[in-house]
């Protein structure tokens, strides 16, 4: 369905992003595994079905056409021990360490990496489901090992050259104890965290994707870079949450000394008067900025403490993430 999306709107409009033909190509597990493997980087052991796949939860069934890890379990086989009901999955082994993004610039002047973040999963904190996406701290470039810094340069190339694509796109990883990355996925569009690399440097990320695909860029939003280190958070309903005015008006209050002490909104993607959120949705994002990590952490969580017991999105929180 993707695949044809694409291919029927680059028939009647140029395309700012990449052809159907490489979407295919890398999003293939196949293709990406033997390219990563030429380049010397690592991708998990991966099958399209759950033939011979272990069932002792060492493998997760990941969705095909979802996005953000929705839908994403352990694998435990099925009560008929098959893959009935998992047509359009894949296998693939799970990695231990610590989930991260990069995010990306590529085009005809080769890969420029725009930034780097921990991505926040699955936390009890934000009601998020099990292994989906609800978050990002950023994590300085600096601050990476030399290894890593070179595995990423080395698979910027690879997606540029080898895949041939275009614009902004962002990768999944692994970072391991030995300080290599394992790629899980790669992702040929704009993702969730390069509002982080935004915040931090000022720079657009539509205008950089636009440039990129060859297209002329849009007039930047006026915008200043904020110092420090940015996270963000996706808040989910814990419950059915109606949207009304007068919960609006307590949101944007809250917000508004978050948004003065950091220079950029504290909250994005706020819903509409008249919605009603459902369980499990999500509901808002809220930002925050700190002088380290944990900084930020600290003052994501204050925030989302504030939001949940003040504003009435959700239900109180449990518990903190680690920085």
């Amino acid at each position: 369905m993707l695949f044809r999306s694409i291919e029927r709107i680059a028939a009647t409009r140029p395309l700012a992003g990449n052809a159907a033909a490489v979407v295919r190509r890398v999003r293939d597990p196949a293709i990406l595994a033997a390219a990563l493997a030429d380049a010397g980087l690592r991708f998990p052991e991966t099958f399209p079905t759950a033939d011979g796949v272990p069932t002792d939860g060492s493998f997760v069934a990941k969705p095909q056409s979802s996005a953000g890890g929705h839908g994403i379990i352990r694998w435990t086989g099925t009560a008929a021990g098959s893959d009935r009901g998992f047509a359009a999955h894949v296998w693939q082994r799970w990695v231990d360490g610590l989930p991260m993004a990069a995010a990306y610039c590529l085009g005809v002047r080769g890969a420029r990496l725009l930034g780097v973040s921990r991505q926040l999963l699955g936390e009890d904190w934000c009601h998020a489901a099990p292994h989906a996406y609800c978050g990002s701290v950023a994590v300085p470039l600096e601050q990476l090992a030399g290894r890593v810094r070179d595995e990423l340069r080395r698979l910027g190339c690879l997606l540029a050259d080898v895949f041939g694509l275009v614009g902004a796109v962002g990768v999944d990883f692994v970072l391991g104890a030995d300080d290599a990355i394992t790629v899980i996925e790669v992702n040929p569009r704009p993702t969730a965290s390069m509002e982080l690399v935004e915040r931090a440097s000022g720079e657009s990320i539509a205008g950089a994707h636009f440039a990129a695909c060859g297209f002329p860029p849009p007039a930047p939003p006026i915008a200043e870079a904020s110092a420090g280190i940015w996270s963000k958070a996706i808040l989910f309903a814990a419950r059915d949450v109606a949207i009304d005015e007068p919960l609006l008006d307590r949101l944007h209050r809250l917000a508004l000394p978050w948004t003065r002490d950091d220079g950029w909104p504290a909250l994005a993607d706020i819903p509409q008067p008249g919605q009603t959120i459902a369980s499990g949705r999500p509901v808002v994002t809220i930002f925050a900025r700190g002088e380290s990590a944990e900084d930020s952490c600290a003052r994501l969580v204050a925030r989302m403490m504030s939001l949940t017991r003040r504003g009435g999105a959700a239900a109180p929180l449990r518990r903190r993430p680690q920085a």
